[in-house]
């Protein structure tokens, strides 16, 4: 192994089986994506979580899952929604709890339209941090007491610098920072949105997760690493810099391609 940054990635449950032997080749990290829907956490996912931990025995990485996302923000001006969002949060932590998981990946509330209308609203600046506050706070706290971060992933975001604000106006507690890299060459393809290595820099010290997708600035594609346009050289040259250790984790659309995505970047030489 060298000291190139180690892979590991986002998978369904069903991929776990079929990922095991890739994933005790190294420390490599992994995100629980079968968790993500109100239907299953609202269920009894107990014998889920139990069949996970099986399934990871041995496994050297990092583990957390993606949080719930559909059909809300974290910063609803709707007092009714922000509580449901809390609640999902905090069902999210007991999938955490019940898996010895260690991050939740929440999504951005930056938009395309916000952007374009900065300061034709005054008080919306104000108003998404008091909202954002209303529904994290008590999971954060809780998050902070179990040693699980909560990392804000760039969705629409135009300007790589909003969500790392909106975090140091909530004290940063929990809080960490994730880029994903389909998300930021989208942005930057369709809205004018720096390339992903600014991204990248602009988390800096933040970073603690990235999604690593291949995507062609049009859509959110989730291709294969070496399908689309994204030029990795630049963003593993910006991952360096920021001095940290994120989870590096391949969140494709197809799962067969999490192997052969690790193969290119190794052939690259800038992972493992």
């Amino acid at each position: 192994m060298t000291s190139r940054p180690v892979l590991g990635a986002a998978l369904g449950h069903k991929d776990l089986a079929t990922h095991r032997g890739w994933l005790l080749e190294a420390p490599r990290d992994v995100e629980l994506q079968a968790f993500v829907d109100a239907e299953v956490l609202d269920g009894d996912w107990s014998g889920l979580a139990a069949e996970t931990a099986k399934l990871l025995d041995g496994c050297q990485g990092r583990l957390g899952i993606h949080g719930p996302f559909w059909g809300f923000t974290i910063a609803s001006y709707d007092p009714e929604i922000r509580r449901i969002v809390t609640r999902r949060f905090q069902q999210a932590l007991d999938v955490c709890a019940a898996v010895n998981g260690t991050h939740v990946v929440i999504h951005s509330p930056f938009t395309t339209w916000g952007y374009n209308h900065r300061g034709m609203y005054p008080a919306d600046a104000d108003r998404m941090i008091a909202a954002a506050r209303d529904t994290l706070a008590p999971v954060l706290a809780r998050a902070a007491n179990m040693g699980v971060v909560f990392v804000l992933e760039n969705i629409e975001d135009k300007d790589p610098a909003d969500r790392a604000d909106l975090c140091a106006a909530l004290n940063w507690q929990a809080l960490a920072l994730s880029v994903d890299t389909g998300h930021a060459h989208y942005a930057h393809g369709a809205t004018g949105a720096p390339p992903v290595d600014v991204f990248i820099r602009a988390a800096g010290p933040r970073l603690a997760h990235v999604h690593l997708q291949d995507a062609d600035g049009y859509a959110d594609r989730h291709w294969q690493i070496g399908q689309g346009t994204i030029l990795w050289p630049s963003v593993f040259a910006a991952l360096a810099e920021t001095g940290t250790n994120p989870r590096l984790i391949l969140e494709l659309r197809d799962k067969a391609g999490v192997i052969p995505s690790a193969r290119h970047l190794q052939s690259l030489g800038l992972a493992e």
